[in-house]
């Protein structure tokens, strides 16, 4: 894996139907930033081979919004993305993204933003860039980082939707 991409998914209804977190699906907001995110990325050149979705509806819904801008991307759930801790989605996006070149991640907080302050942290980003995504890491934001051949990363993006 030479990139990753770390996609929170779009802004939740509070309550779902069945009264389970599992199945909270997007608000119309929700699909339009998914959507906006997906874009933009595309437009960036930030495209992923392989598109590793939390089963919840809400990431489901997520990638489906957003999927139209990767049309050559695989898509995979992965059921221990369901409100997965930072570690747990590494691992997850480390081992799936053997012989990818761009591996995205469409999972939740807090393990999505913990991890990109980790992975800033790790590639020695600005403090000002580090404090931003540890104060905020919002419905539908992006974090884009590079990883060499020993595993370290390099910041390469943070995209946050237009409110």
């Amino acid at each position: 894996m030479d990139r990753l991409i770390l996609f929170r998914h779009g802004k939740a209804e509070a309550e779902s139907a069945s009264g389970e977190d599992f199945d909270r699906r997007l608000e119309p907001r929700g699909l339009e930033e998914s959507l906006e995110i997906g874009e933009t990325l595309a437009r960036l050149g930030f495209s992923p081979d392989l598109a590793l979705v939390s089963p919840a509806a809400r990431a489901r819904e997520t990638w489906a919004a957003a999927e139209p801008a990767f049309p050559n991307a695989r898509f995979q759930l992965e059921p221990e993305l369901y409100n997965a801790d930072s570690g747990t989605v590494r691992h997850a996006a480390e081992t799936a993204g053997k012989g990818c070149s761009t591996v995205m991640v469409v999972g939740h907080n807090p393990g999505l933003q913990e991890l990109t302050v980790r992975l800033l942290m790790e590639g020695s980003a600005p403090p000002q860039l580090i404090d931003r995504a540890r104060r905020k890491f919002p419905t539908a934001a992006a974090s884009v980082f590079l990883i060499d051949a020993n595993g370290r990363p390099a910041f390469d993006g943070l995209f946050f939707p237009e409110r």
